[in-house]
């Protein structure tokens, strides 16, 4: 099972890059996705996160307010370990299963498992073959974030804090696209890309 990392800072473009990856048929197993799924409203991991910080971070429809648990861990480093604790292990083993199906049934040269804390966790170092990094100037990915996610500057710039370094993510990735420009551009990279892991995947073979 051929695996590549993809991960970035906050407003880098990964997600966009992985929709392309997806357009191209490679499958893609995203962790931030299995960590909405698994914190439904009325699965049991949130009712162990409403245990652990209290049911003041659930909305009046019983789904957890990401918003106020993001600010808290953001405030409080020493509770972003009690959540880490909780999710990573659950996201880690279904993203594990999700992979696996995908070889069984899909048969694919390669998959993309999109990991944004790729460098923090080093749960996954086993699990990937390579790593591809999509980057860009650290004021874009401000610009980026607070366009998509409604958040402050301040907000975008704590989670940048607490993130891997830009400088660290370039020096131990494999691979980089660098992403300053128009989705167009990115598109065509990750379609380059593709045709270089294709290639690799089949020497490997």
């Amino acid at each position: 099972m051929y695996v590549i990392a993809l991960t970035g800072g906050i407003g880098s473009g990964k997600s966009e890059a992985a929709k392309q990856f997806s357009r191209l048929g490679v499958p893609v197993v995203d962790t931030d996705v299995i960590a909405h799924a698994l914190t439904a409203a009325g699965s049991p991991m949130l009712s162990e996160i409403t245990h652990v910080f209290g049911i003041g971070f659930l909305n009046a429809d019983g789904t957890l307010n990401r918003a106020r648990l993001r600010a808290h861990i953001l405030n409080h480093p020493g509770e972003r370990l009690k959540l880490e604790a909780l999710l990573h292990p659950a996201i880690h083993d279904r993203a594990v299963e999700l992979l696996t199906n995908n070889q069984n049934t899909l048969h694919p040269d390669y998959q993309i498992l999109v990991i944004p804390l790729m460098f923090e966790n080093n749960r996954y170092q086993a699990l990937v073959n390579k790593t591809l990094v999509v980057d860009c100037d650290e004021n874009l990915q401000v610009k980026r974030a607070m366009s998509r996610s409604q958040l402050t500057e301040q907000e975008v710039k704590a989670i940048m804090d607490a993130q891997t370094t830009r400088a660290t993510r370039l020096r131990l990735a494999d691979e980089v696209i660098e992403n300053n420009g128009s989705v167009v551009e990115l598109i065509e990279k990750v379609n380059k890309i593709h045709k270089k892991f294709i290639k690799t995947c089949i020497v490997s073979k």
